[in-house]
């Protein structure tokens, strides 16, 4: 159950239209006495009626706080935010599990450097942004495999190596995309563009592996409009605020009036330090559809008997994800200070938000 406070309803414009749990009939509240307590739900769509919604915590700045089921979608604020910024791994797709990880795993192994990344250490690792600086303070921790060189130039320079190499086998993945776009992410990023509204992608990952996401997968008319901050385009990684001041910057925006929709408390962090709204959608992992899978599979029998195999990485892709369940890496973050927390965008009839929302930001404060 939910429950509203109304102090903070001081304004008639702000009449909140509700309807109560598991009943039968739709009770609209257009005005209550102040302090009132009710249990509440809110309006998912801009039309008259009302669909059941699931959870997520709404807090109003001054103590008010509403939950509701699934879905929010608030009416159209005056003030459009100038540009909405999104992290890539994990918010438009979900790659760190079976794609980031499997890559760095299959590039320790080609190099033989006797070093596996399970499914935990990697959810550790993802703390520290980006993937060179990942491997680096793996190595400082543990220890420097014997075929790495001593000096430090050097070493930048061999995980530099690893680092490409490592690109080039996740690319295979998106370019077969193979890994999928969330939920509501391409939905989302049209409403932005509908609006007039700037939209920017700002990752730790490789220049290259983003820009073949956001072409692969978003397609190439909405990626000409789409300006691309990733990679060592600024010296300090998430959780420095870095590349999302250098996006707002560059696109000529006040930091204040961007939208960051991000996964991780590293991002959280970066995001809230430049001054910005930010929504978070816990990733979890999502795996190939076991029709994708048994097509690869399929294929690599073929090849087989043709006597040419797929490569060992997408081999393995394949046959791991018929069975294995979805997981998540962000879920039990501490995300306190989002203005925001879902578990994802989501498409109708699944919506969780909408551009509208991301709009109210700028006026009110959700935290789930």
């Amino acid at each position: 159950m939910a429950f509203l406070t109304t102090s903070a309803l001081t304004s008639p414009s702000k009449t909140i239209l509700m309807r109560t749990i598991n009943s039968s009939s739709t009770s609209f509240i257009s005005s209550l006495p102040k302090n009132s307590i009710i249990p509440c739900y809110q309006r998912r769509s801009f039309s008259s009626s009302f669909s059941e919604t699931s959870i997520v915590t709404l807090r109003r700045r001054g103590g008010a706080t509403l939950k509701t089921h699934k879905g929010v979608t608030c009416s159209a604020s005056s003030t459009l935010p100038s540009a909405l910024l999104f992290d890539c791994d994990g918010v438009l797709v979900d790659t760190e599990k079976d794609g980031h990880r499997i890559s760095f795993n299959d590039t320790f192994a080609e190099m033989e450097l006797g070093v596996t990344w399970d499914v935990d250490l990697y959810g550790e690792l993802l703390k520290i942004g980006g993937g060179k600086e990942r491997m680096t303070a793996y190595f400082n921790k543990t220890s420097w495999p014997e075929k790495a060189p001593t000096g430090n130039e050097e070493r930048k320079k061999f995980i530099a190596s690893l680092h490409k190499r490592k690109t080039e086998l996740f690319m295979v993945l998106i370019e077969k995309k193979l890994l999928p776009l969330r939920p509501g992410v391409a939905k989302l990023i049209d409403q932005a563009f509908a609006k007039g509204v700037k939209v920017a992608v700002c990752s730790t990952s490789n220049e290259k592996a983003v820009s073949a996401i956001v072409s692969c997968l978003l397609g190439p008319e909405r990626a000409e409009k789409i300006t691309i901050f990733a990679g060592d385009v600024v010296p300090l990684k998430k959780p420095d605020p870095a590349i999302y001041l250098l996006a707002a910057s560059t696109l000529g925006v006040e930091p204040s009036s961007c939208v960051v929709i991000e996964d991780s408390g590293i991002g959280l962090v970066a995001a809230k330090a430049a001054g910005m709204k930010c929504i978070i959608t816990k990733s979890g992992q999502v795996f190939l559809s076991l029709e994708i899978a048994k097509t690869y599979v399929l294929r690599s029998h073929i090849h087989h008997y043709l006597g040419t195999i797929l490569s060992r990485h997408e081999v393995e892709v394949a046959n791991r994800q018929q069975y294995t369940p979805r997981g998540e890496y962000t879920s039990d973050e501490d995300f306190s200070n989002a203005d925001a927390v879902f578990d994802c965008i989501g498409d109708p009839p699944e919506e969780r938000f909408d551009f509208a929302f991301c709009t109210s930001l700028l006026e009110r404060q959700f935290i789930s």
